[in-house]
C-alpha cells in the first residue's frame, strides 16, 4: 500500500467530478448514472470530434441519445442529467484536469484474429489525451476489454509517460471492466456484480468508492487489475463457448432430422442440486464487440504473461475451436438459403434475397461485427441480389440499409431472417408470399422467430437453424 498516494488521495477528499472516455454503448449509460448518483457532483464526457462520431456530441448535450436500438429508461435519464447540468459532453480533453476519476470505454478490437494481436490505437490516443491533463490523486480506470497485463503494462506506461506522474504513487489506477448488454444498459450496471481491480490496494479502494454509488443489487467484487482482466475476458469466452455448444448441437440435429429447441427444452428440465445443464441458444451467428474477439484476448493474455505454453492454446484450444464453430454459422446459413433455393428450382445466380435485421442483436441498431456480413458478401459472390432490411439501423458503410419492409420483401425468392427483431416475429405468411409474387419462396429463419408450420402451409420451401424435423418437409 502506497501511503503517498493514499495521502494525496485524503488531501484531495471525495470523488466528486467524473470524466467519462469514450461516448458508445458502455460509455453513456455509465456517464449518465455517474451523474444521476447524488454523491457525485457533474460528470463529463468525452469524446473526439471527429468526422464519423463528432455529431454524438450535440445530441448528447441536448439529452437526446445517439443510441437508436430499444434501451429502457437511458433517454430519459439522459435528459433528466443534462437539464439539471449534471452532464455535459465535450471534445476538450484539458477538462481532464478537473475531474477526481476518468473512465475509458473505448474499443478494443483485433485488427486480424488470425495472429491474436490486438488494435490498441483508438485507446492508446484515449490514454494520451488523459495523460496529457492528469493531476495528482486522479483515478483512472479502463472499462474497455483488454488482453491481461494491459492496465499494469501498457495503459500505466503511457500514463505515467504522458503526466509524469507515477502509478500508485501520485494517481491511481484500476481496471473495472464493463458487463452490458446492448437492450439492458442501465439494468446491467445497476444490477451486475462489478469486478474492480486497482494496481494496488489504494487504487482498489479508490475505484469501489467510484462504483459503489451507482449499483442497486449489483455488489463489488475486488481483485487485482490482471485478474479482473482475466475475469473479463474468461466470461466472454466462456459465453461465447455456450453458444458454440448449442450451435454444434443445432447442426446434429438437422442432420439426424431432430428440432433442436425440443432437445433444448429436455435437456433444460434436468435440474436438482449440483446439477446445472441449461444450455444458451443456436442462431445464424455471433456478433457485436466482445464475443467476437474476447476469446483471443484471453488467449492472447496466457501468451504474453505465460511465456512457453506447452498446451492447447490459441485457435487449438476449446475457446478458438468455439470462435471457429461460431464464425462459420453464417456460411450454414449460406447453405440453408442455397438448398431452399434449390428445392424451389432457383440457383443461387440470379435469386432476389431478402435479408431481414442487420443489426447483430435483437431490437438494437449495434451493429458491430454483425454476422449478417460475411453472408452477404458470400451471397453477392455467388451472384445473387440481396436487399438488406433493418428497422433500427439508418446507415452501414458499402451497403444499403431499407426501413421498408415491403419493398425488401417484394420479388424476394428467398426471405431470410438473421436478427431477431420483434418485427419479424409477427411475420404473418400470406404478406410475405404476397410481396414475394412467387409460388414457392424460400424462408431461412435463422433466429427460430417464424412459426414453420404456417409459412409451409402458405407453400413456403421452409429451411431453420436447429430445425431438422421441418427442413426437408413437403413443398405445398
Amino acid at each position: 500500500m502506497s501511503n503517498t498516494l493514499q495521502a494525496i488521495i485524503n488531501a484531495r477528499g471525495p470523488i466528486r467530478k467524473i470524466g467519462v472516455v469514450g461516448m458508445g454503448y458502455v460509455g453513456i449509460p455509465a456517464a449518465v448514472l455517474f451523474a444521476d448518483a447524488p454523491e457525485f457532483e457533474s460528470v463529463l464526457g468525452f469524446q473526439r470530434a471527429s468526422a464519423s462520431s463528432g455529431y454524438k456530441i450535440d445530441m448528447l448535450n441536448r439529452g437526446e441519445s445517439p443510441l437508436k436500438g430499444e434501451e429502457p429508461g437511458l433517454e430519459e435519464l439522459l435528459k433528466k442529467v443534462v437539464d439539471v447540468e449534471r452532464f455535459r459532453c465535450t471534445s476538450d480533453f484539458s477538462e481532464v484536469a478537473g475531474c477526481d476519476a476518468v473512465t475509458l470505454a473505448i474499443q478494443t478490437p483485433f485488427a486480424d484474429p488470425k495472429d491474436l494481436i490486438p488494435d490498441f490505437s483508438a485507446l492508446i490516443e484515449g490514454l494520451r489525451n488523459v495523460g496529457k491533463h492528469l493531476t495528482e490523486g486522479t483515478l483512472v480506470v479502463l472499462e474497455s476489454t483488454v488482453t491481461p497485463g494491459t492496465t499494469a503494462g501498457m495503459a500505466r506506461e503511457i500514463l505515467e509517460e504522458e503526466s509524469g506522474l507515477v502509478a500508485g504513487e501520485e494517481f491511481a489506477l484500476a481496471h473495472a471492466p464493463e458487463r452490458v448488454m446492448v437492450g439492458r444498459l442501465l439494468r446491467n450496471i445497476r444490477e451486475h456484480d462489478r469486478i474492480v481491480g486497482g494496481i494496488d490496494e489504494v487504487s482498489t479502494a479508490r475505484a469501489v468508492e467510484l462504483y459503489q454509488p451507482v449499483l442497486t443489487t449489483g455488489k463489488i467484487i475486488p481483485m487485482t487489475a490482471t485478474a479482473a482482466e482475466v475475469t473479463k475476458t474468461a466470461e466472454n469466452a466462456f459465453r461465447d463457448l455456450q453458444i458454440a455448444a448449442a450451435n454444434q448441437l443445432a447442426l446434429h440435429c438437422e442432420a439426424m432430422g431432430v428440432n433442436v429447441y425440443d432437445v433444448r427444452a429436455g435437456i433444460d428440465s434436468l435440474k436438482g442440486e449440483g446439477i446445472t445443464r441449461a444450455i444458451l441458444w443456436p442462431g445464424a451467428g455471433v456478433g457485436g464487440h466482445c464475443l467476437t474477439k474476447d476469446s483471443w484476448h484471453l488467449e492472447r493474455g496466457a501468451q504474453v504473461l505465460g511465456g512457453d505454453l506447452w498446451y492447447p492454446h490459441g485457435s487449438e484450444s476449446i475457446f478458438g475451436v468455439a470462435r471457429k464453430i461460431n464464425e462459420f454459422m453464417p456460411r450454414h446459413m449460406v447453405h440453408l438459403t442455397t438448398e431452399g433455393l434449390r428445392r424451389a428450382g432457383k440457383p443461387l445466380l440470379g435469386a432476389k434475397v431478402a435479408l431481414l435485421g442487420w443489426a447483430f442483436i435483437q431490437n438494437s441498431d449495434d451493429t458491430r461485427n454483425t454476422p449478417a456480413e460475411p453472408y452477404l458478401a458470400a451471397m453477392e459472390e455467388a451472384g445473387a441480389e440481396v436487399r438488406v432490411h433493418d428497422p433500427y439501423v439508418d446507415t452501414y458503410p458499402g451497403i444499403e440499409v431499407s426501413h421498408d419492409l415491403d419493398a425488401t420483401l417484394a420479388g424476394a425468392d428467398a426471405v431470410v431472417v438473421f436478427t431477431g427483431h420483434h418485427h419479424y416475429a409477427s411475420l404473418e405468411a400470406a404478406r410475405v408470399k404476397e410481396s414475394s409474387g412467387k409460388e414457392h419462396p424460400v424462408i431461412v429463419d435463422g433466429r427460430n422467430v417464424v412459426d414453420p408450420d404456417a409459412f409451409i402451409r402458405a407453400g413456403f420451401i421452409y429451411k431453420g437453424i436447429g430445425r431438422g424435423d421441418k427442413n426437408n418437409h413437403p413443398i405445398r
